[in-house]
């Protein structure tokens, strides 16, 4: 007899989604989903806006990214000016930009993850969150809080606000920076640097612990995506898309973002409102790929920074040097590299004297009918594309996010973890939780989303073929 469990809502991310695990009559699973259930069109009304209101709609998409969205929109407004931006606008999007990976790859480990870690898969739901981890280990928490705020800070110096901040814009950004404003952030830079690498140490224990369900978590061959610098280096603001395969070869590079639809085609399901992106040379299915700090830091030959660059060293030796790390488990472990890049990188930009340049703006009017923006948001590579006419009012737009380039993966990793750890008689938080932690690797992010204090809503429900209840779990 057949049987569908759900989880719904998935819980500690950063949206609405559940997972559907379809039992066959032997009690062995037969497929698992990850659900996407809300829709929000963005793309569509859009349409029919100006251009340069679009920093200050697109950075709504978000609550918890917004910054990134800001400085892909205003790329992308560049591009339609067609004009090249000041020196010193550039170095400020690119302060701005660590800033984001720095607040939300905090969020993603100490505030969603680290509880799963530090208190245990099976632990009671209602204390396995933010509040349970206080209680566990007070500092630790307090520390994931400050990085955060470190990097919230940032934003909000440079952008007078810390959420839907309007500073970028096309052609650079409205206000400069000062001396004060750099001397403060810098005091914060020690503690930030002590933070990032206090979580590598007790990432590196919890790899140890959980020794025997890491390859559980998304333990698979994919190609990998993002931007690296003209050099080979970690980007995160400019350069061009390298593809690297699960092996380790690097399979197409240097390719132009404004070519970026020559190689990633979308595909869209019945069951899902997340699109589902895939390489196009290899088709739909076959041409799953990740995105993120995992791809991020395959892919580049190299970190400009001393600590995250000796960090990356290590973690390619996980896979023998020559091969790509393909568990996504080690997104956590890529991830806390990038937060040490980011705050290395941020020191070394407040030490630039051009950060405090006037000239902060290139002004235009429309000269290109389309415009294309990529940067690298924390979850993965994020491109805009508009069409306007000659007034600038958006005719098309096109958003390709970072968590739908990884729809393919996540739901591969859900059906490995649901394949390892469902027998089919008995649901366990345990074994639920691990699913949802599964989904947690990549942290997604699918709408402006608020997390609920304290205990976290879970139905479940396990169905057989005549869609009769025989089985039910809430939480």
């Amino acid at each position: 007899m057949s049987k569908t469990i759900t989880i719904s809502p998935v819980t500690r991310i950063e949206g609405h989604a559940k997972i559907t695990i379809q039992m066959d009559d032997r009690g062995n699973v037969a497929d698992a989903r990850f659900h996407v259930n809300e829709f929000r069109g963005f793309e569509k009304f859009c349409e029919g806006r100006l251009m340069w209101e679009m920093g200050g709609i697109t950075s709504r998409i978000c609550g918890i990214c917004p910054t990134s969205h800001l400085i892909t929109s205003a790329k992308a407004g560049d591009d339609i000016l067609a004009v090249t931006i000041p020196e010193t606008a550039e170095k400020l999007r690119r302060l701005i930009t660590l800033a984001q990976w720095i607040q939300s790859h905090a969020l993603s480990f100490f505030h969603l993850s680290s509880p799963d870690f530090l208190l245990g898969f099976d632990s009671d739901p209602a204390t396995r969150n933010i509040f349970g981890l206080i209680t566990k280990d007070k500092e630790f928490a307090r520390r994931g809080i400050r990085l955060r705020k470190f990097g919230q800070e940032i934003i909000e110096v440079l952008g007078s606000r810390r959420i839907h901040t309007p500073w970028a814009v096309a052609g650079g950004v409205r206000e400069p920076f000062d001396a004060a404003k750099r001397d403060h952030l810098l005091a914060l830079i020690p503690e930030a640097k002590e933070t990032a690498l206090v979580a590598l140490k007790a990432l590196k224990s919890i790899h140890q612990e959980f020794a025997a369900d890491i390859p559980n978590f998304g333990s698979f061959r994919s190609m990998f995506v993002g931007l690296v610098a003209p050099d080979g280096a970690l980007e995160y603001y400019d350069g061009t898309i390298r593809v690297m395969d699960g092996s380790g070869n690097i399979i197409a590079d240097k390719i132009d973002i404004h070519r970026y639809d020559d190689y990633i085609g979308e595909a869209s399901e019945s069951w899902s409102y997340l699109k589902f992106p895939y390489y196009k040379p290899l088709g739909y299915q076959k041409g799953m790929f990740r995105v993120g700090p995992l791809a991020r830091v395959n892919i580049c030959d190299y970190i400009d920074t001393p600590l995250a660059e000796a960090e990356r060293k290590v973690f390619k030796a996980m896979a023998g040097n020559a091969e790509a790390v393909n568990n996504s488990f080690y997104y956590h472990y890529a991830r806390l590299i990038e937060i040490l890049f980011a705050v290395e990188k941020a020191e070394m930009l407040l030490h630039d004297p051009v950060m405090l340049g006037t000239n902060i703006r290139a002004r235009a009017m429309i000269n290109r009918r389309l415009g294309i923006g990529a940067s690298e948001a924390p979850r993965g590579i994020l491109f805009h594309r508009y069409e306007v006419d000659e007034n600038g009012v958006l005719e098309k737009v096109n958003l390709i996010i970072a968590t739908a380039q990884n729809n393919l993966a996540m739901n591969r990793t859900v059906r490995q973890l649901a394949i390892q750890y469902m027998d089919g008689n008995k649901i366990t938080e345990g074994i639920l939780n691990r699913i949802e932690a599964g989904i947690r690797c990549y942290d997604p992010c699918l709408s402006c989303s608020t997390h609920a204090s304290g205990q976290m809503p879970l139905h479940v429900q396990l169905l057989d073929c005549e869609g009769t209840v025989v089985s039910e779990l809430r939480r």
